[in-house]
């Protein structure tokens, strides 16, 4: 009695394995066509989400502002920094202007500031039009509950790594343009032209 019990569990133990070799297989063999970079980027969101709990927190680049810079210092720092690599800021949303319109009451220091370059979008939304909701790139500077100023955006590396590998001249450019937007981003919270 006890052989034919654990041959039993034996047997289902078997089909248990090869079930999940069925359903798991298809989805290996779909991500080993993605970009060599994606499970490295894959890994680093989940470590980010276990460490914060907050799937928002781990999809953005957040840096801190030096203390003795202010708004202006940091608006002109970053547009400086955009036309030196020749982005065009093509917006900005002081959403915090709309909050205290709204309710009447004063808020902490929001805006979005909205970076493209054109031909590059184009190339993206050429590529898959689900680009679009990343365009264009966008830097809010928020001050935080205590006071402090901060530049958030967009981490493009799911966007760049995160599936089949882009087309070589593609990914050339959203390397350009992250490598742009990290620059403004750097320069802006140190207030260095």
């Amino acid at each position: 009695m006890i052989k034919n019990t654990l041959s039993i569990i034996g047997a289902l133990c078997i089909v248990v394995v090869l079930w999940g070799l069925y359903i798991i297989e298809p989805a290996y063999h779909r991500f080993s066509s993605f970009d060599d970079k994606a499970f490295d980027t894959y890994k680093l969101l989940a470590e980010d989400i276990l460490k914060t709990g907050n799937a928002v927190e781990a999809t953005v680049w957040k840096m801190k502002v030096e203390d003795d810079l202010k708004v202006a210092d940091v608006e002109e720092v970053m547009n400086f920094v955009a036309n030196e690599h020749n982005i065009k800021n093509v917006g900005e949303l002081p959403l915090y202007k709309q909050v205290e319109a709204s309710t009447g009451k004063p808020f902490r220091f929001m805006k979005i500031y909205m970076f493209c370059n054109a031909l590059t979008a184009a190339k993206m939304v050429s590529y898959s039009d689900a680009f679009s909701a990343y365009l264009p790139c966008r830097i809010t500077l928020l001050e935080d509950k205590t006071g402090k100023l901060w530049l958030y955006s967009l981490n493009m590396d799911l966007m760049i790594y995160g599936g089949t590998p882009l087309p070589d001249e593609l990914k050339k450019e959203a390397l350009k343009v992250k490598k742009i937007i990290l620059d403004i981003m750097t320069r802006g919270a140190s207030g260095e032209f």
